[in-house]
């Protein structure tokens, strides 16, 4: 088995977004040199004044004395680093397919840089059997190297998948408390893969194959994708009953082994709307309960549009504010958000004047910045002029609005949020 090294110099972090760049400035602050790479040149701008183009709760701390004492600095192609970590994103296409376009050009751009001693990590979510297939095309590109698939534990370049596993606004204490499952092509890819983690990472470190760590965070994302569907669902069912749901759920959870979730307008994120797919892709006639888990948190999606359609059509000329647009409470986050599409709907339905309140983004998102009937407002705005009221996400700022603000409105409490027993 090859002798492990016992040190890292330089660290190269490609895709410097939500799980990147906290990584990339998290390892500088070991005092390692990070080589950040980002095909987004106004984002590598910014990153190397020591500012970030994210939202994340101390990260541009870190970050600037990370490129203060020039230990990150980002570029836009990748450069020899002894460890490359891959945390780019994985989408899906228009058939509900993994999109592995960025990895796979990932994969080649860091082809010509590698040499004998090379770290690869992959960390985006993919599907399973992918780090696999990324090392043959590394093989077919690199015939002067030797990789795992071709010599386990004999290889120049180590190989290895590590899916992230943090929480957007608490990343840079989940970077370093959470477990990590790590899976290497060989063992010699596992070791080395643990002992990168573990300059940084304090939480356990579970060692299994590449395929099953693959698999791990699908299989962590569709169990909470499931377990919201069922929220959802029982949702809809007490909307139709005439029943509030938080009432049955607040008492059904008063049962010793019952742990019911709260319903939303869908589910948002980078993760779980996505990877779900990738399970149901890999075994179709298998994978029922996952397909219909993400059918039920979609068509969620359409009940809440239903609603604000229903009760703007009781008014002329409907005033409707949409309170939200992240993905999740007290982040700007909007990737995959529901509030999103419900905003978007409403405007090309022509359901009226759509007033959105989102206070961490400073403009709406480009796909809602051509619909002529849709403006940024702040809380005040929105609750004097509206007639429709639509609160899909529960920031802590909107759980001030006090009863009296609501009187007369048309109300849509899709979260929660003024739920009061």
């Amino acid at each position: 088995m090859t002798t492990l090294k016992t040190a890292f110099k330089s660290v190269s972090v490609i895709g410097l977004g939500y799980v990147g760049l906290p990584t990339a400035a998290t390892v500088a602050s070991r005092g390692i040199s990070v080589i950040g790479v980002d095909i987004n040149a106004d984002a590598v701008a910014t990153i190397n004044t020591g500012a970030s183009h994210i939202l994340e709760t101390d990260l541009d701390m870190v970050l600037q004395a990370a490129v203060a004492t020039g230990k990150l600095r980002a570029v836009v192609k990748p450069e020899p680093a002894e460890v490359f970590v891959i945390t780019v994103p994985t989408p899906l296409d228009a058939n509900n397919r993994a999109d592995l376009s960025a990895v796979e050009s990932v994969f080649r751009s860091i082809a010509p840089v590698l040499a004998k001693g090379s770290l690869v990590i992959l960390e985006s979510t993919s599907p399973v059997g992918t780090t696999e297939r990324m090392a043959h095309k590394l093989a077919e590109l690199r015939p002067d190297l030797r990789f795992p698939t071709q010599a386990p534990d004999r290889a120049d370049v180590l190989v290895a998948y590590c899916p992230e596993r943090i929480l957007p606004g608490q990343t840079l204490r989940e970077l370093v408390e959470n477990s990590r499952t790590v899976g290497g092509l060989d063992q010699t890819s596992s070791a080395r893969a643990v002992e990168f983690y573990r300059m940084f990472c304090v939480g356990d470190i579970v060692v299994t194959s590449s395929k099953a760590a693959e698999l791990v965070k699908l299989a962590e994302n569709a169990y909470r994708d499931v377990n919201i569907a069922y929220a959802n669902e029982l949702s809809m069912v007490c909307a139709d009953l005439g029943i509030d749901v938080h009432d049955v759920i607040a008492a059904a959870n008063r049962h010793p082994r019952v742990t019911i979730l709260s319903p939303g307008p869908g589910v948002g994120g980078h993760c779980i709307p996505i990877d779900p797919w990738f399970i149901v892709e890999a075994s179709p006639e298998r994978a029922r309960l996952i397909r219909t888990a993400r059918e039920v948190n979609d068509n969620k999606t359409h009940f809440v549009c239903e609603q604000i359609r229903s009760r703007a059509a009781s008014f002329a000329r409907p005033v409707i504010a949409i309170m939200g647009l992240a993905y999740k409470p007290n982040v700007d986050d909007l990737r995959e958000s529901p509030a999103v599409e419900i905003a978007s709907r409403a405007a090309d339905e022509r359901l009226g004047e759509i007033l959105v309140v989102e206070p961490h983004i400073a403009q709406l998102p480009k796909r809602l910045q051509a619909k002529d009937n849709v403006r940024l407002a702040d809380l005040a705005e929105a609750l004097e002029k509206a007639d429709v009221v639509a609160a899909l996400v529960a920031h802590t700022g909107f759980k001030a609005v006090k009863p009296a603000q609501l009187v007369g409105k048309a109300v849509i409490d899709a979260v929660g949020l003024w739920h009061r027993p």
